[in-house]
């Protein structure tokens, strides 16, 4: 890499590269995330007929006050960006498990709600989802190994807020 192409506010500095031990655990951590999805999917798909990305939007749908949330907060909290969860809402419209509709406060954003059909949907299916999570994510850990795990999750979630080139929640999906 010549002096160009080194980042702002490291020119000259010797990359701090991965000792062996953090090479081998950020591989691991890499490939639990995409495992660990790739598994949550497999479920949902095999038990409910559909994908973890539209479970997850039923369940958020499900905690929001009156079972609604306006287009722009789904996909923050579903970490999706704005066209794939307005993919997602499309396909869950059509099997009428939500409804889109104008927001009735300015009339400018779109509002996702959850629909009877779909509440009826999502509490058939949480059952499942929760087993596959605590199966393949709680219960090979001890109580300590669970805080702990608790703990590096929120540590490393301020890291990516606070330093350049980092993302929150609400930017997910984003290019």
């Amino acid at each position: 890499m010549d002096e160009a192409q080194v980042p702002a506010g490291r020119a000259g500095a010797e990359p701090r590269w991965l000792d062996p031990t953090e090479d081998r655990t950020w591989r691991d951590l890499l490939a639990m995330t995409q495992l660990l999805h790739v598994s949550l999917d497999r479920q949902m798909r095999a038990e409910a007929g559909m994908p973890q990305t539209y479970y997850t939007v039923l369940a958020m749908l499900s905690e929001a006050p009156g079972r609604r949330l306006r287009m722009s907060e789904l996909a923050a909290i579903t970490t999706s960006s704005p066209s794939r969860i307005s993919h997602a809402v499309t396909r869950l419209e059509e099997k009428g498990w939500v409804q889109r509709s104008r927001a009735a406060d300015d009339g400018r954003g779109a509002v996702a709600a959850l629909t009877d059909e779909g509440w009826d949907v999502l509490s058939r299916t949480a059952p499942g989802h929760v087993e596959q999570v605590r199966r393949v994510v709680f219960d090979p850990l001890t109580d300590e190994q669970r805080a702990q795990l608790g703990e590096i999750c929120q540590a490393v979630l301020g890291a990516l807020e606070h330093t350049p080139h980092g993302a929150r929640r609400d930017e997910c999906g984003e290019a």
